[in-house]
């Protein structure tokens, strides 16, 4: 019997030494993470952090103003750094099919020609906006 309370005795001593040793090495572990960065630049502005990272500020686009640039050209359209926008032409020299085109609102697909690839696009873009829909219906 004396054996046996000895033996346990020393488990008890294992044990609680083992666990001792176990909770400091996880203190340490955690004392051990890695140091936040400085900020960029001591006197200078600092970026808004958001939950993914840095926030992009919007940048301010200027508008034009001047009406007789905004009349006379296609305010936007040069890209490129140097150069000047396009220059509106004359409406004798642009194609009569561009005064046609349909600017005002979506023709409804019963009024389409059924003998037109139009009429044929728009009554399978309709069938496909259905079955997606009808596909998120389902629960699994």
């Amino acid at each position: 019997m004396n054996n046996l309370n000895l033996a346990i005795g020393l488990l008890r001593q294992r044990l609680t030494a083992a666990a001792a040793t176990s909770t400091s090495a996880i203190t340490q572990a955690t004392r051990n993470y890695a140091a936040k960065p400085p900020a960029a630049g001591a006197g200078g502005k600092k970026k808004k952090l958001g939950k993914l990272g840095p926030i992009m500020e919007k940048k301010i686009i200027p508008v034009e103003t001047d009406a007789n640039k905004l009349v006379n050209y296609v305010c936007g359209s040069n890209y490129m750094k140097t150069g000047e926008d396009v220059k509106i032409k004359p409406d004798a020299e642009y194609p009569d099919w561009l005064w046609t085109l349909n600017t005002e609102r979506i023709i409804p697909l019963d009024e389409l020609d059924p003998n037109t690839k139009q009429y044929w696009r728009r009554l399978r873009k309709m069938a496909l906006r259905r079955n997606n829909q009808l596909s998120m219906l389902k629960k699994f």
